[in-house]
């Protein structure tokens, strides 16, 4: 039998204003921020992880906060949508709240589902979709109860500018399944209840930039260690080049841009985001790799600082 993942850990995009960037995430959305650090490659740039109440793989969508850089344009090589599960019933408090807010909505109907539409402020594609399947979400901001909370990710639209190998790389290297194809879409599965969806664009979108508005790269589920050494030595028998493994402190990383140029991930659950500080206090203050701690204080003047939610 095939390995499978169980789906996506998290996805990291490119955006602007700290600030601006935790006001959304925070307070519009209701998502936790379970972790500020930086960009390990590049320490001078936050690296902030939003998620439900536990920061549990499959709820973290990260950033690299960009003030004032090029905005970027959605394409092929990138993904395009990035999709929210929430509760059943809880999609006309999303449209309610969202537009109370003065942020536009469409909804969209697809595979017999209809979600909410939306864009963050710097041009992220997102959407809302009601999914049965998946823990719901404890962390509660405002009038954002579990009964409505956002409980993770259900999946992302890929944009590929090879789709047919894009294809083979979802089904015959990470393990998903095709379930059904709809206009230019195909959709498939992978074995988790909560990231598990995956659209895949047939028809091109158009050269993509990547800058500000744009998803960086979509990593994957590996269990373990062990777990991941397999994925990296699978990966490399089908031919791609995949990277040394990384690490990134709360999961440990390797990387490879399949053939349709998006750039994939594949990470660990473990030690996750609650073993440098406590669960109930993670993400309350800046946490620095030990190789950055003696730059704290050069770091906290180059960063803009950034005020978080009060619940």
């Amino acid at each position: 039998m095939k390995k499978q993942t169980m789906g996506i850990h998290h996805i990291s995009a490119i955006v602007g204003n700290p600030q601006e960037n935790v006001d959304f995430y925070g307070k519009v959305l209701g998502l936790r921020l379970v972790k500020q650090t930086v960009n390990f490659d590049d320490p001078g740039t936050y690296h902030l992880y939003f998620g439900n109440g536990l920061g549990s793989p499959g709820t973290i969508i990260t950033f690299f906060p960009w003030a004032g850089a090029y905005p970027g344009k959605v394409g092929d090589g990138q993904v395009g949508i990035t999709a929210y599960a929430i509760p059943i019933g809880a999609l006309t408090f999303w449209e309610q709240r969202l537009q109370r807010l003065n942020i536009e909505t469409k909804r969209v109907t697809r595979f017999n589902e209809t979600s909410l539409q939306f864009d963050d402020p710097h041009g992220l594609h997102l959407e809302l979709v009601e999914r049965a399947a998946g823990a719901a979400n404890d962390w509660i901001y405002e009038d954002i109860t579990p009964s409505v909370a956002i409980k993770g990710f259900a999946g992302a639209t890929l944009y590929s500018a090879a789709p047919v190998a894009t294809k083979d790389v979802l089904e015959n290297l990470l393990g998903l399944t095709f379930i059904a194809e709809e206009d230019s879409l195909m959709r498939f599965r992978s074995t988790g209840d909560i990231g598990n969806i995956i659209d895949l664009k047939q028809t091109s979108m158009g050269q993509a930039r990547m800058g500000v508005g744009t998803v960086h790269h979509i990593a994957w589920r590996a269990i373990d260690d062990q777990d991941q050494v397999e994925w990296q030595e699978l990966a490399q028998d089908a031919g791609q080049y995949v990277t040394e493994i990384k690490d990134r402190n709360y999961f440990k990383a390797v990387y490879f841009r399949e053939p349709g140029q998006i750039l994939f991930e594949i990470a660990t659950d473990s030690p996750g985001f609650a073993h440098d500080e406590s669960l109930a206090t993670m993400g309350e203050k800046l946490m620095l790799p030990a190789q950055y701690e003696h730059l704290r204080a050069e770091l906290t003047q180059k960063l803009i600082p950034i005020q978080l939610p009060k619940k």
